[in-house]
């Protein structure tokens, strides 16, 4: 089956679809899907569609104009290492391609996979967190 990589403003994306593949991932089990709901109302996102069925996704939160933050970048795990993750990270990149700085973090083993995708580890910043 055909995998299509698509912006939000192209295929929107349901909270019940995306709450499904970040239980699939493992991900923010307490997650509601009102809380889901109000994400996708104020994010730049892509989905990944098999058909019908969301099989991958990635959000930016941004100002519009000088920084874009990526998260939540999900594959379904019989997806993973076929290359869509680079899709769904390069059609990302391009609905952020007016953005000066785009940054995300990620966990150590992701770092080949980010900077494949033309991201550079900075030894500079350190990312810090409340709570």
């Amino acid at each position: 089956m055909e995998i299509e990589v698509k912006s939000n403003t192209e295929k929107p994306i349901e909270a019940t679809e995306l709450k499904r593949l970040y239980s699939e991932a493992g991900w923010w089990e307490n997650r509601k899907e009102e809380d889901i709901e109000n994400i996708l109302e104020h994010a730049i996102f892509v989905g990944a569609w098999s058909g019908d069925f969301l099989i991958g996704f990635a959000r930016a939160v941004s100002d519009g104009k000088f920084r874009a933050y990526i998260e939540d970048v999900v594959l379904h795990t019989e997806f993973q290492k076929s290359g869509i993750g680079t899709e769904i990270v390069s059609r990302l990149l391009k609905e952020l391609s007016h953005i000066d700085v785009i940054s995300l973090f990620c966990e150590e083993d992701l770092i080949p996979f980010y900077e494949r995708n033309k991201f550079k580890y900075s030894k500079s910043q350190f990312v810090m967190h409340k709570k």
